[in-house]
């Protein structure tokens, strides 16, 4: 029989060996917060984008621009008819386009493509569309039959319009900071390779 010293030592090794095993095993809880989901094809939604200025903003604008391409889409008559074509066109470019900018972003696709410029491109799409949103809506503004599908698409026009002001506002001065903090950077590494290159010519006429 054990003595009560060895079953105590016993009990003292298992236990210690259960905390380390315990301490060492990958499968620990975690309390991090979860800022991403798991989607189709192992893409991850981003939340954190989701709620972030540009990604509720690119939300509103997708929905707000959807809303007045179904109010002109409920035209039943027009002459002329360029107004309604027009604004037709720009809602209905400016809804895909954006729709699957904030796909892109929202699942994280555009860092598997990093040679392209994504700032630069979102800052694209949203002057180009506040542009052409504030033309279509001024000229169905002008040119229309009063109906109330075309007054309520005028409204929504230029909603989206002023939604889509501030987004590109505020992609100018993200892509400033990005110029500037990229510029700053590469001034950096120019002096950080001027000082290492007058270390070389100094150690060499020392040496010489």
């Amino acid at each position: 029989m054990r003595t009560t010293e060895e079953t105590e030592g016993f009990d003292g090794e298992a236990s210690n060996t259960s905390m380390i095993s315990g301490a060492s095993s990958p499968y620990q809880p975690t309390t991090e917060p979860v800022h991403a989901l798991n989607v189709l094809g192992g893409l991850r939604c981003d939340l954190e984008y989701l709620r972030s200025y540009f990604g509720i903003l690119k939300a509103v604008e997708v929905v707000l621009s959807v809303i007045g391409f179904i109010c002109i889409e409920t035209v039943s008559m027009c002459a002329p008819c360029g107004g309604v074509y027009f604004f037709e066109f720009v809602s209905c470019s400016a809804s895909v386009v954006t729709g699957i900018l904030l796909l892109i972003f929202c699942l994280n696709i555009h860092t598997k493509i990093p040679h392209i410029n994504w700032n630069l491109t979102d800052l694209g799409n949203t002057a180009v569309s506040t542009l052409f949103f504030f033309l279509s809506s001024l000229v169905l503004a002008f040119i229309n039959q009063k109906s109330g599908s075309e007054i309520a698409a005028v409204v929504f026009g230029f909603l989206v319009t002023g939604v889509f002001g501030l987004n590109t506002f505020l992609a100018v001065r993200r892509y400033r900071r990005g110029n500037g903090s990229q510029g700053a950077a590469q001034a950096n590494d120019y002096i950080r390779a001027r000082t290492a290159s007058r270390g070389e010519m100094e150690a060499r006429s020392e040496i010489a």
